[in-house]
């Protein structure tokens, strides 16, 4: 074999984690869900972590702007984005400073080193050039002129060389695409329709694209690339999605599965916005959205269509559901299907816009006016957000109540393969309306009472406006126990309100109980999550049981009412640990609900926790 044979031969891995980073102008978002897609497709599993700047146009070069995108790939199954890159991709002095204590020891280090000039070291806030001061020597560090060349491959077709630099994001995306063996076809064909109304954007970014390709295997400054090979996978048709994509397909599905038409009431917020984008383009399943003035109006028309006979959904983030609180407490009056999907952000107040949290655990459980309990159900992954959204529908047309949804940033915006099920394997939601009277009056005639309850749910019947004889009263005043009327007997408020308690506890005859894997007899420790935290704790648990350590591992979705065997399950173990991105919300609720010493383990800053972070905190209880 001759030496350049040798030298570009690919080298496998098991898996790799590459983070790309530059200022909000330079595409990394693109460019990291392009290289995920491809990864998708070459099929390889993966976990993403996409990092928006929270200004929404930070000055050019500086801290403040920079944006980044992780991904993880491997060649069997993972549950994160990963602890720290192994390749970091900078392609301006500020997402270098920004981003470089993320990287692993001895990692890869890829910058554009046309950018590292006096201005922009400058406005990064370097004092010396990190490239002759030494503070790189502990990473492998490859220079490449990224702005220049690319200006150079796209100045035959007349491209301007500022409106070129604009494409040096499709080199990176080549020169990485060479390094792992990425195939290039469909990046290509991607480009080719996307661009498609804009031929001279199209044939820069194309160019850029291939050049990057072509440097990664002429420049001779690498021995040679590597292969993640695909990862096992049950057969079947996948597609890459992220978490608020799926909550759109789930809330389409259940529409469907229900037999009724969909309607959104939102006002735009992030990192919910998404959700609001994605269902507006499915007009065809009978889904119509509204992007009101203000988050109280979007709640208050789902809510109205709701009555009229849809699925009424509204999507916020935590300022957004504190605003929604009124109305929230007018559908659990009124008890009608609502679905209020929360993606949780940093706060309070405006807080960290685009950094993930969990805080708003305790606002969905209490925040809203009056003894008013409502189910409270959460996903734990990108994928999984579609089964949670049609259980969550589910839910909220059987037991005529509105539910919340819990996601948060780092669910919303991350991405992993998801398997796309056989829509004929999805259950049914049944719907009935009431259509004709169900009481006989002291007068012997028939007439409609809303309140008659159903024996086994303890839901209301629901009777469409404007069907004949059916008319009855509406509104947050409190109703008489089967009738309807306006009431203000203590005696039946105090009935109306625990039948709507009773009627919330009693999902949890009706929902799985907690499964526990893992050491599941004898175990030393329990780690029980809710939400994001599921990947990182997954990894850790793997890696204490890896050590020899007895750890069982459980995780809820639902979180009001919680599973019917939660209680039996805390008492088993000697230990259980909580890991939450919050300061111990639902370590309060397992407290007051189950009289057991739990522990927690928190985060709250803008991020989601690494399997790192958690093997330690389960090993420091463990030897505590």
């Amino acid at each position: 074999m001759s030496d350049t044979a040798e030298r570009v031969a690919p080298m496998e891995l098991d898996r790799v984690i590459i983070r790309f980073a530059g200022d909000s102008g330079d595409g990394m978002q693109l460019t990291g869900d392009r290289f995920t897609s491809a990864s998708a497709l070459f099929g390889n599993d993966l976990a993403t972590l996409p990092v928006f700047p929270a200004e929404i146009r930070a000055p050019a070069g500086t801290l403040a702007g920079v944006s980044a995108f992780q991904v993880h790939i491997s060649d069997h199954d993972i549950t994160t984005p990963g602890d720290a890159p192994n390749v970091l991709v900078a392609m301006n002095p500020a997402a270098l400073r920004s981003e470089i204590g993320e990287l692993e020891p001895g990692g890869t280090v890829i910058l554009n080193i046309d950018t590292f000039d006096e201005r922009n070291l400058t406005k990064a806030g370097y004092a010396e050039n990190p490239l002759s001061d030494g503070s790189l020597k502990g990473y492998q560090v490859y220079e490449v002129p990224m702005s220049s060349i690319t200006k150079e491959a796209c100045a035959p077709l007349g491209v301007k060389p500022r409106d070129a630099d604009r494409s040096k994001n499709f080199f990176a995306l080549g020169l990485i695409s060479w390094m792992y063996t990425r195939p290039d076809k469909d990046t290509i064909e991607w480009i080719e329709a996307k661009f498609a109304s804009k031929p001279q954007v199209r044939d820069a970014n194309l160019a850029a694209f291939r050049a990057g390709h072509a440097f990664g295997e002429t420049a001779e400054l690498f021995d040679h690339p590597y292969q993640v090979k695909p990862a096992p996978q049950r057969p079947g048709q996948y597609t890459n999605i992220t978490g608020n994509t799926a909550l759109a397909w789930g809330l389409v599905a259940a529409g469907q599965l229900a037999q009724l038409p969909i309607f959104l009431g939102s006002y735009p917020i992030t990192p919910a916005s998404d959700i609001l984008h994605e269902l507006s383009k499915h007009k065809n399943f009978g889904v119509r959205t509204l992007q009101a003035e203000d988050e109280i109006a979007g709640i208050g028309a789902a809510l109205g269509a709701s009555f009229g006979g849809h699925l009424g959904i509204t999507t916020t983030s935590g300022p957004g559901l504190a605003l929604k609180s009124e109305t929230i407490g007018l559908a659990i009056s009124l008890e009608l299907p609502l679905l209020v999907i929360d993606i949780q952000r940093g706060g309070p107040s405006t807080g960290l816009p685009t950094k993930t949290e969990q805080s708003d655990l305790l606002m969905a459980m209490y925040g809203h006016h009056g003894e008013s309990p409502l189910p409270i159900i959460a996903p734990f992954s990108p994928s999984n957000c579609f089964e949670v959204a049609i259980e969550a529908a589910r839910l909220a047309l059987t037991y005529r109540t509105p539910v919340i949804l819990l996601s948060d940033g780092y669910i919303a915006n991350g991405s992993e393969p998801w398997l796309i099920p056989d829509a004929s394997t999805l259950d049914p939601i049944p719907v009935t309306f009431a259509t004709e009277p169900n009481h006989v009056g002291d007068d012997g005639e028939a007439e409609f009472w809303p309140y008659l309850r159903d024996p086994e749910t303890l839901a209301r019947p629901l009777a469409l406006p404007g069907t004949p004889g059916l008319m009855h009263r509406i509104g947050g005043i409190e109703k008489e126990e089967g009738s309807g009327n306006i009431s203000y007997d203590p005696e039946n408020h105090e009935l109306m309100v625990k039948i709507r308690a009773a009627k919330v506890a009693g999902i949890a005859n009706n929902i799985p109980e907690l499964d526990v894997i893992g050491d599941v007899d004898d175990a030393e420790i329990l780690v029980l999550g809710w939400g994001s935290t599921w990947g990182a704790i997954s990894g850790a648990v793997d890696r204490v049981r890896a050590r020899g350590r007895r750890v069982a591992q459980a995780h809820l979705i639902h979180l009001n009412p919680f599973p019917p065997n939660l209680g039996e399950v805390l008492v088993r173990y000697p230990k259980v640990l909580v890991p939450e991105m919050n300061l111990g919300q639902l370590n309060r609720l397992l407290r007051a609900e189950y009289l057991v010493d739990v522990r927690s383990v928190t985060k709250v800053r803008g991020v989601p926790f690494t399997a790192g972070e958690l093997e330690h905190a389960i090993l420091e209880v463990l030897d505590d």
